[in-house]
């Protein structure tokens, strides 16, 4: 007969670990807001750089350094291209005037036509697609080196230090680079329509003098102000947000271009219907 098996006694319940809770997971942002998103990002920085641009202490040295290098790659480029826009500007409505029977409009017309939209445009579009994707490249391979990271945990505020200098030296450079244009669009306007349509010097300057006021330069001065400002900030802006590594800094430059020459068109146009609206025309 075998033993009976030994009762083993009942264990103690021992208290089980509650596992911790999965934290909620963030919503996808959806494709229709990542554009809003952006765009905030975007003013937010604005408001960033204007806010400490009056920080102390200044970046001059930056300032100069940057001011330097865009201006010697836009200053070339920016005369030689405004030769045959102030040229087709000024053979387009001497045309258009011949045809209506008021010539002795041509000059006022073109140079009008010059000073108040041509010139700032050229600055604008210089200044980004050659400064612009140079800020940005600069800023982008700094982000993926992680050297502003670097210059954060040191204290030091990469928008105060990199982006500043910059965004003013945009600024200074699209102001100074729009009287250059003006004056060689004027000339080149007026050397092709005395030469080649054969009209005459007086009626050329008589009509850009009944026509033109100071206002038109005080507006073309404050597009190029302005473009200036979006070119820089838009090229910082996408600099400090690459995605991808070196190739996303190459699409950020690329991105940075298009989406300046998307804004620069709009605000061209808003800034001129103001414009047109508030400053009445000479004789009017």
């Amino acid at each position: 007969m075998t033993a009976p098996l030994p009762v083993r006694p009942p264990e103690e319940p021992v208290d089980r670990v509650p596992e911790p809770e999965k934290a909620p997971e963030a919503p996808r942002p959806s494709r229709l807001t990542a554009p809003l998103r952006e765009t905030g990002r975007l003013f937010a920085l604005a408001g960033t750089v204007a806010r400490e641009t009056f920080r102390r202490p200044f970046q001059v040295r930056e300032f100069i350094e940057q001011f330097w290098f865009v201006a010697s790659v836009t200053i070339l480029p920016a005369a030689l291209v405004s030769i045959p826009f102030g040229a087709v500007i000024a053979l387009q409505v001497g045309s258009l005037t011949q045809q209506l029977g008021a010539q002795s409009f041509t000059g006022g017309a073109s140079v009008l036509a010059v000073i108040q939209q041509a010139s700032p445009i050229i600055v604008a579009l210089l200044v980004s697609g050659a400064a612009g994707s140079a800020i940005c490249a600069d800023l982008g391979s700094r982000k993926i080196r992680e050297e502003l990271d670097a210059m954060e945990v040191m204290g030091v505020s990469p928008v105060q230090r990199l982006v500043v200098p910059r965004v003013l030296a945009t600024m200074l450079v699209a102001v100074l680079l729009n009287g250059l244009v003006s004056v060689v669009g004027t000339l080149g306007g007026y050397f092709f329509n005395v030469i080649l349509q054969h009209g005459t010097p007086g009626a050329y300057l008589s009509s850009f003098s009944a026509l033109a006021q100071l206002p038109d330069l005080y507006v073309s001065e404050i597009k190029a102000l302005i473009f200036g400002f979006i070119a820089g900030i838009v090229a910082a802006y996408r600099g400090l947000n690459p995605r991808g590594g070196p190739k996303g800094v190459g699409d950020a430059v690329n991105q940075s271009v298009v989406i300046t020459f998307m804004l620069l068109f709009f605000v061209n146009m808003v800034l001129t219907a103001i414009y047109l609206q508030i400053v009445p025309a000479k004789g009017s």
